[in-house]
């Protein structure tokens, strides 16, 4: 597992509500094409989700919230082997929020699969976008 954290300078509501919404995911995730929800929870939020990549490459992602935690954790809907799972969590500290990101690659994943998936760059990209959405 890889897991790497930031400092961004908005509130834990506000930084969790942004990278749940999974309909702005293109906005923010470096080299996303199209994420397309596939289920709702109860909630209405994005239970599974289908990705396409600029590299050609799809797959699925199913999501799992803990609000009071304010966690989500995701693993794949296809084999484990060529998947990922992670999660991410938000907690409050001074300045903002202590965004944690963590992902494990399936051993069938090439370098450039794993590259997308680093948890430093995802974080920076989402930091960026959080501190500019509105």
């Amino acid at each position: 597992m890889t897991t790497a954290s930031t400092l961004v300078a908005r509130s834990p509501a506000d930084c969790w509500r942004l990278f749940i919404d999974a309909a702005a995911l293109t906005a923010w995730v470096p080299g996303l094409r199209r994420a397309r929800i596939v289920a709702t929870d109860a909630q209405g939020r994005a239970h599974e989700v289908a990705f396409e990549f600029a590299a050609s490459r799809t797959y699925a992602l199913v999501y799992a919230y803990d609000d009071a935690a304010r966690r989500v954790s995701w693993t794949s809907r296809l084999g484990q082997r060529d998947g990922v799972a992670g999660w991410a969590r938000f907690d409050a500290e001074d300045g903002g929020t202590r965004v944690t990101y963590a992902t494990t690659d399936g051993a069938g994943r090439t370098d450039d699969e794993r590259a997308i998936d680093e948890p430093r760059q995802l974080l920076a990209a989402f930091a960026r976008w959080a501190l500019a959405a509105r």
